[in-house]
């Protein structure tokens, strides 16, 4: 048989099983209340934050596609200002090495110039002069170390410019080469997504870089190097410009000055063939005179041998006459004959004798003078081959090096050009 509990458990009341029903359905219908009220929201925070993320990413990947475009553009600039100042010195340099060419060209015409003043020293006596040649050759000398000067000028601020034309496109390349990196960090970023590999949390990645700037500066720096290589480009233009007008102006000075130099050369050789014309004509005249007085010299000489004997017969005659005798011893016109036959005489050769000095001492001069002039015609010649030298020298001016024959051996300097009727032969 069944057997009841000694201690049966607490027994509730109907109203109490009522009450605690309706408590339990109040509270359900609380807690789906709540959660309905959640799951609401919670739709609705993931609506909205879905949509925040996708626009906040849209937005982000718009940005990132304008700062690629921008620095693209920015690239770009620097790309075709790279190659502007890439032209630019390439210009320069041609423009510095066609100025070093013109001033290593100038050492030719200053060692002529040198060598032509070099030979006239070697003039002699009264042909040492300070002639219109001598002005010319000094001044072609002052020409030619003033466009040196000038030309040494110009490439040393070609060089200059070269160099800061390189800075600048070193800044420029280091620009570009910085925006080339950045532009290929921009497109890895604006390449990500949710399934991209290698996305992980970074420690601390909204911190501020050190070392950045903003975007006005960067703008500015970009600027800045735009700006400056622009600035050089046009001060290398100008420069280049200038140098190629020194050459072309200290070309023209030195053509110039060599055509005026030249022309005062020409000028001297003409004077001094005339000159030696004149002499040599002196020269035979001269020769010609000497001959003739020596010969008129020599009819003295036989004229004074020939009136002693004379002399002597008439004083033979008159001593004889004395021995006439007594009566016949008298003055007749034989006896005052004789006597002016002996005072003539005896004044022929005074004078005979007189002259004979005379003409020794003119022949002497003439001698003296002949001297002279064959002195002032090996003179001239010798000024002549002098500066025939200087211009077969000066020829190098004109004559290319290579096809340059020289006509006159320039180191030959006692040589002397044969004469032809007269004259010196010239080139």
């Amino acid at each position: 048989m069944a057997t009841l509990s000694a201690k049966p458990g607490q027994r509730f009341t109907v109203p109490d099983w009522h009450t605690n029903s309706h408590l339990i359905s109040a509270d359900a219908e609380r807690q789906r209340s709540a959660s309905h009220r959640v799951r609401q929201e919670a739709r609705a925070l993931r609506n909205e934050t879905n949509n925040q993320t996708k626009w906040d990413e849209h937005d982000n990947q718009t940005r990132l596609a304008e700062r690629i475009s921008s620095v693209n553009r920015w690239k770009e600039t620097l790309d075709k200002c790279l190659t502007d100042v890439d032209a630019e010195i390439d210009a320069l340099a041609k423009v510095k090495e066609a100025a070093e060419r013109a001033l290593q060209a100038k050492n030719l015409p200053l060692d002529v110039t040198v060598e032509c003043l070099t030979l006239r020293e070697s003039r002699r006596a009264i042909d040492l002069v300070r002639d219109p040649v001598e002005e010319e050759l000094h001044k072609e000398v002052k020409v030619i170390d003033k466009a040196k000067r000038e030309l040494q000028q110009r490439v040393d601020e070609a060089f200059r410019q070269l160099c800061r034309l390189q800075e600048a496109r070193q800044q420029l390349s280091c620009d570009h080469q910085h925006k080339m990196e950045a532009l290929e960090i921009d497109r890895v970023c604006l390449s990500l997504n949710v399934n991209s590999p290698n996305i992980s949390f970074k420690v601390n990645p909204t911190r501020v870089p050190s070392g950045s700037i903003v975007l006005d500066e960067w703008e500015q720096s970009s600027q800045q190097n735009k700006e400056q290589a622009e600035a050089e480009i046009k001060a290398s233009a100008a420069l280049r410009e200038a140098a190629a007008l020194a050459i072309a102006q200290t070309n023209n000075e030195l053509e110039a000055q060599r055509v005026a130099t030249e022309f005062a050369l020409r000028k001297r050789i003409r004077d001094l063939e005339r000159a030696y014309d004149e002499l040599k004509w002196q020269e035979q005249n001269s020769l010609e005179e000497i001959a003739e007085m020596e010969e008129d010299i020599r009819r003295l000489e036989e004229d004074l041998r020939r009136k002693p004997q004379d002399l002597k017969v008439a004083h033979t005659r008159l001593e004889t006459r004395t021995s006439r005798p007594h009566m016949e011893l008298c003055r007749d016109q034989a006896q005052y004959g004789l006597m002016d036959e002996v005072h003539q005489l005896e004044g022929t050769i005074r004078a005979l004798r007189q002259k004979l000095v005379e003409s020794q001492d003119a022949l002497a001069a003439l001698r003296r003078q002949l001297h002279r002039v064959q002195t002032d015609l090996g003179c001239k010649a010798n000024s002549l081959l002098l500066d025939s030298k200087c211009m077969d020298s000066r020829r190098k001016l004109v004559v290319p090096a290579e096809k340059f024959v020289p006509e006159v051996d320039t180191f030959n300097r006692t040589a002397n050009r044969p004469l032809k009727n007269g004259r010196l032969e010239l080139p």
